[in-house]
């Protein structure tokens, strides 16, 4: 199976991208450009939901910075769009978190509950 799938709910306009297992930066890196390359993400999409809750994080904390990186690399699929992070441990927070703080040009945070991703995700640009 693989780590990673897409769904694109054509009602919100947000693309939710659901992670399984434990995740490697390289496995993120590659999942967006597998996105990108087969065009996974439309035009209009208002906002990404990234959700974690059946995954963690298996990387290095201080790697954080490589994910940021990656969306500043790519701005030209990433700009201005508002990326949330959804995650159910206290650990995985920190990763989202620290980017968060490197965010340029696109914006992003992290979630605890999927009502308050799509909240902020829909919010007013």
């Amino acid at each position: 199976m693989d780590c990673f799938k897409y769904h694109f709910d054509e009602e919100t306009e947000i693309l939710y991208k659901y992670y399984y297992g434990p995740i490697t930066v390289k496995e993120i890196y590659s999942s967006w450009d597998y996105a990108i390359e087969y065009n996974l993400i439309p035009q209009e999409t208002r906002g990404i939901i990234l959700d974690y809750t059946k995954a963690h994080f298996n990387f290095p904390i201080k790697e954080h910075g490589r994910i940021a990186e990656y969306y500043r690399d790519h701005i030209d699929v990433f700009r201005n769009q508002r990326i949330a992070i959804l995650t159910q441990s206290d650990r995985d927070v920190i990763v989202p978190t620290l980017v968060e703080l490197k965010d340029d040009g696109y914006s992003s945070r992290p979630f605890f509950t999927l009502n308050a991703a799509i909240s902020w995700v829909l919010g007013s640009k």
